[in-house]
């Protein structure tokens, strides 16, 4: 988790309205993100449960996402920010979060793209944008999103919403844009400012154009035909 990726987990809590229960999968608050890794804060009073593969704060429940022990339709929204790259199997897990979601649930997902690997406790995979759009091809109204440039994004995610899930209207994607701009920040030290723009100078824009543009971002609104 990162600090863009909280401001647009707040931006869709402030735009939909998440079913309950809410399931976070991936709740494990690694140390010093306590604060931005805090999702349910976003939705206070609501039923909301935490899941992880392995105990520690923010988790309610030790699960697997690859095998939930949870019945097909239970779960109103499900929360999966920067999870899915730490999952051997992905396309299980995917499979997973779609079963339990409801027909009028919304799911929100993320994957870090261009970044180190870390190793929480493993670090497999990255996800492109079409990536996502082939995963959650069950979901029939979905926004796909990235921050940084087209092509190298630092993250990815979407939000996508059941068959019976109201359909999201291009008020609602013009205000979660809006929330975005307002609310995700990339911060970076004075110090790598610097040592990005002398880049920039010396060797050009491309290969320092993530972290230039770490606060550009684009979404894309894709209704089901």
């Amino acid at each position: 988790m990162n600090e863009f990726m909280a401001g647009v987990a707040r931006a869709a809590a402030e735009t939909f309205e998440f079913p309950e229960p809410i399931l976070e999968v991936g709740s494990f608050q690694v140390p010093g993100q306590e604060v931005i890794a805090n999702l349910r804060g976003l939705f206070p009073n609501r039923r909301y449960a935490g899941i992880d593969m392995r105990p520690g704060p923010g988790v309610d429940a030790v699960e697997n996402v690859e095998c939930l022990p949870r019945g097909d339709g239970s779960v109103g929204s499900v929360l999966a920010l920067n999870l899915f790259e730490h999952v051997a199997r992905f396309w299980r897990g995917f499979d997973e979060v779609q079963r339990v979601l409801r027909p009028d649930g919304l799911l929100l997902v993320s994957c870090p793209f261009h970044l180190h690997i870390h190793s929480y406790p493993n670090d497999y995979w990255r996800f492109t944008p079409e990536a996502f759009r082939l995963l959650l091809d069950r979901l029939p109204t979905k926004i796909i999103g990235y921050h940084g440039p087209a092509k190298r994004p630092l993250d990815v995610w979407a939000l996508a919403a059941g068959p019976d899930y109201p359909p999201i209207s291009d008020e609602q994607h013009d205000k979660f844009r809006r929330l975005i701009g307002l609310y995700a920040r990339q911060p970076q030290q004075w110090k790598n400012k610097i040592r990005y723009q002398l880049g920039r100078l010396l060797c050009g824009r491309g290969p320092f154009a993530p972290f230039l543009d770490a606060e550009r971002f684009d979404t894309q609104l894709i209704r089901a035909a």
